[in-house]
């Protein structure tokens, strides 16, 4: 069934879903946690569902990850539309802000588990289908924990940057918060673009493997041990 697949397709097969989930569903779980919380704002546009579909950004969640597998890259970046979250509206506006922020990341290392769990039931199905099920249950695992780690940098507008700043005090809140309109810029300048500079002036100025990669194995091997596999 697969294996007369072209490769592009094949490779697309194993990522579509496990990214596609990854990425909407960790929106979800902050419109879900908002509405638990006091702000019906994401319940009333629809938005506090765990259907993919309600979450899809044209470009973000399927034209670019689709782009960055189709060209081999060795990353992927995608987002889904963000939930709208009015915090003025949530019973205790710290509290639930920290929350809110992240349930985000919390849906990914859960979903993470949920992929290492169904490893055990690879074993039951034909071979082939049994290959390309466990290809899309490692990219679940992988994409889930990179953007759990990702998003809690603590740097707004990421999810972490957001729970830092409803557990700092104010005379550091109020910089970092600041901070959140060039947020994203900076952390793709120092991801992205400060390495290609590395490479320029001959100097290994990449972060990637002590910022994302080492917590990545980290969990990895934690949620791989808690699901039972060796």
């Amino acid at each position: 069934m697969f294996e007369n697949l072209p490769q592009g397709v094949y490779t697309a097969s194993v990522w579509i879903l496990p990214v596609l989930l990854a990425i909407t569903l960790h929106e979800a779980a902050h419109g879900w946690v908002a509405w638990k919380l006091g702000d019906g704002t994401a319940k009333a546009m629809g938005r506090v569902t765990f259907n993919p579909l309600k979450h899809v950004d044209p470009f973000g969640t399927i034209i670019l990850p689709g782009m960055l597998l189709l060209s081999g890259a060795q990353f992927l970046f995608g987002w889904a539309k963000p939930v709208p979250v009015n915090i003025n509206r949530l019973r205790d506006v710290k509290r639930g802000m920290v929350l809110v922020a992240a349930a985000g990341p919390v849906a990914n290392l859960t979903m993470a588990y949920i992929a290492a769990l169904m490893f055990h039931f690879v074993q039951f199905f034909p071979p082939t289908f049994g290959h390309w099920m466990a290809e899309n249950l490692t990219n679940a695992l992988t994409i889930n924990i990179l953007l759990a780690v990702f998003n809690m940098l603590p740097l707004p507008p990421l999810d972490g940057g957001r729970v830092a700043v409803g557990l700092l005090p104010p005379a550091l809140a109020i910089p970092l918060a600041k901070l959140e309109r060039y947020g994203l810029f900076i952390i793709l300048g120092i991801l992205f673009i400060l390495p290609m500079i590395g490479n320029q002036i001959g100097m290994n100025l990449s972060v990637f493997h002590w910022l994302i990669g080492t917590p990545v194995n980290f969990l990895a091997n934690v949620i791989a041990h808690a699901a039972g596999l060796t």
